[in-house]
């Protein structure tokens, strides 16, 4: 190592550079009176008595004063360069508790063009998910995602899957996915997370390399309601249904309105009396409302058989105690009764 790198190694240590110089040139005596130290760093005699103390304190020297005069030793360095590393592996575990881990943010928009990184964004994106999550990939790049999947599944998260470029069901697929669909030839790539994240790569690319090819991430909440359209649109009514989870556990209240219908679909297909409390806006008058009755009809496009007009049409109805009944949408609703913010399910 040369000098100017051991003085910058030095620095680090939040040694001024008077006092690197002081404690070189007595690394280089082994030991000596302060006055000979101070004509061979180019210092005052008093300067050298003050850095000692400092060196002293930070264990780099030892400091003879029981002698006149004033003798000053530097220590072993391999001592202290062992109490150096004690003291810093000694500040890992507080250092760790302190810590919050997190992900680089992703930009507005994020060119990709090597397969191996769309991998990773699409691990990252998937584990992001909170509440929704659109998903289309090739049947090649199920596996290398699939724990993610599960992760997902396993936080409530709806997943609405496509596996393309295949005729077989994937394994497992009700632990990857509350509604899972195949097609048999490959499909964009195509990731929504709660309608705010997203990725979007041609087919191509995740199954072939060096295509040339580039994907896209984005990160716009403008944006993302217009890949969740076109998937629902142009992708999820021709693929296949091959899949679809069991219901979850109530009562559970939703923030998110697609989750919320996708269960209610599946405990009234069983037959079951659901109520729901709603609270939210009412579109007419744009005041807050709470809404409380059985639930008594569900327009929905997430399960097959499918009911809805168009592709992101999705609503509840439900009918009071004094048999008025209700219509239920989710975000922007304005052609429904209220637009849901909490709805909670519970059977009667």
């Amino acid at each position: 190592m040369d000098d100017s790198t051991l003085r910058d190694l030095l620095g680090r240590f939040g040694f001024s550079a008077k006092e690197i110089d002081t404690y070189l040139t007595l690394l280089e005596h082994g030991e000596a009176k302060a006055s000979t130290i101070a004509e061979a760093a180019g210092v005052s005699k008093r300067y050298v008595y003050s850095v000692s103390e400092t060196l002293e304190a930070r264990g780099f020297v030892d400091v003879d004063d029981h002698v006149v005069p004033t003798v000053i030793r530097a220590r072993d360095p391999e001592e202290v360069v062992a109490e150096l590393t004690d003291d810093v592996q000694s500040m890992q575990p507080a250092l760790e508790a302190r810590f919050s881990r997190t992900e680089p943010a992703i930009e507005q928009f994020e060119v990709i063009k090597s397969k191996v990184t769309v991998e990773k964004r699409l691990q990252t994106l998937i584990d992001e998910a909170e509440a929704e999550l659109t998903i289309s990939v090739p049947k090649a790049m199920l596996e290398v995602i699939r724990p993610a999947l599960e992760r997902a599944v396993d936080r409530g998260v709806l997943v609405l899957l496509i596996v393309s470029g295949t005729t077989e069901p994937p394994e497992h697929a009700d632990s990857i996915a509350s509604v899972t669909r195949i097609w048999r030839e490959l499909m964009p790539t195509l990731v929504t997370v709660d309608r705010r994240l997203g990725l979007v790569a041609p087919a191509e690319m995740l199954v072939r390399s060096n295509t040339g090819r580039q994907a896209i991430v984005f990160a716009q909440e403008q944006l993302g309601p217009v890949i969740v359209g076109s998937f629902f649109g142009n992708y999820w009514p021709v693929a296949e249904e091959v899949s679809v989870a069991e219901p979850n556990e109530l009562p559970a209240t939703y923030t998110d309105f697609r989750r919320a219908v996708f269960q209610s679909t599946l405990w009234l297909w069983s037959e079951s009396e659901l109520r729901a409390e709603v609270t939210g806006r009412d579109t007419q008058t744009n005041e807050p409302v709470t809404v409380e009755g059985r639930v008594v009809e569900v327009v929905q496009g997430l399960v097959s058989p499918t009911n809805n007009m168009f592709p992101v049409e999705n609503s509840l109805t439900v009918e009071t105690d004094d048999g008025d009944a209700v219509a239920i949408g989710g975000q922007g609703a304005f052609v429904e009764d209220i637009e849901a913010e909490s709805i909670t399910l519970r059977l009667a």
